[in-house]
């Protein structure tokens, strides 16, 4: 089995949230092939040779387990880069119906450095693709706690390759996003964001476009891709502990996966704290066998998302006897 890993904003452990610790999963090679790969230099991506490699994964894999019938693909990314969704598009047709989930590395909340470890060694502006096939079922999933509301602006101005929007409904970006939300522009801070994110509608279904900071001269530095003319949505949220157990509750019908790995937005878990659901949150993980991390986005099949828990779950074999 191939090792990889990468660094976090938060870790998710057999007991729940921790920090500043190693989270280690590994997997039975009775019950799982894995083929992983080094995606290098993410600023000058090559698309066509990254679907090239998961073509050539898959094959093997089909080819030294062609009795096993599940399969999913796990991302990791360095948080920093900036190219997630280039590299999930480019994903998207060389893993075929294989269904992916994924994490960006994250680095506490400094937003200095991040990496992704493979072949030996910790790379920076870089990925790594596993690809898994299993013995058991498995299911990929993304949930998020938010339902979209009335309040809607534009985006009039935007550095797409910055992920900077400069301008909203033709206003100072920030001055407009603290006034869309009733709060002072010179307090907007993570925990605003948290609480106060904005959806994009794609294929009839939302998906957060997570806000990471405000720039000195407010503008506001999104954590995924953003452009001109773009329809922001301001969503409220639902309790977010309660969702969750509600979703995993869901995942364990009929049968209870034995483990689920699961890639959880920084910003789900600062508003975890912000509103004392640390402690709940932790046992919901807990009681669901979930490990994972924290995470600068995720990625859920061929979209990059923010402010979303997604992950596998692992089931039993079917053949294993009762």
């Amino acid at each position: 089995m191939p090792v990889v890993g990468c660094t976090t904003a938060g870790e998710i452990s057999p007991a729940g949230y921790t920090a500043g610790e190693i989270v280690a999963l590994g997997f039975c090679a009775g019950h799982f092939a894995a083929r992983a790969t080094l995606v290098a230099n993410l600023r000058a991506l090559d698309a066509a040779k990254v679907g090239e490699q998961a073509v050539r994964m898959r094959a093997d894999l089909a080819a030294e387990r062609p009795d096993w019938a599940w399969e999913f693909a796990w991302l990791l990314n360095d948080g920093l880069a900036k190219r997630e969704d280039l590299l999930v598009a480019a994903l998207r047709f060389g893993l075929g119906s294989t269904p992916l989930f994924g994490g960006s590395a994250g680095d506490g909340l400094d937003f200095r450095r991040t990496a992704v470890i493979a072949n030996g060694g910790a790379h920076e502006n870089a990925a790594v693709l596993t690809v898994l096939r299993s013995r058991g079922p498995v299911r990929v999933f993304k949930f998020d706690h938010f339902r979209p509301t009335a309040v809607k602006m534009v985006v009039t101005r935007a550095d797409p390759e910055r992920r900077l929007v400069r301008e909203l409904n033709a206003e100072p970006a920030a001055l407009e996003y603290a006034r869309l939300v009733g709060k002072d522009p010179t307090q907007l801070s993570p925990f605003t964001f948290a609480a106060h994110p904005v959806v994009v509608t794609i294929g009839g279904q939302h998906h957060v476009r997570a806000i990471q900071k405000v720039e000195p001269n407010g503008d506001l530095t999104f954590y995924s891709a953003i452009d001109e003319g773009l329809v922001l949505t301001l969503a409220a949220p639902s309790d977010i502990a309660s969702h969750l157990e509600t979703a995993l509750d869901g995942l364990a019908r009929p049968t209870a996966p034995e483990t689920i790995i699961g890639c959880d937005c920084i910003l789900r878990r600062l508003e975890v704290e912000q509103t004392q659901r640390s402690r709940q949150m932790s046992r919901v993980l807990a009681e669901h066998h979930v490990v994972g991390f924290n995470t600068y986005g995720e990625q859920f099949h061929s979209v990059h998302v923010n402010q979303t828990f997604t992950g596998v779950a692992i089931y039993p074999p079917e053949d294993e006897p009762a």
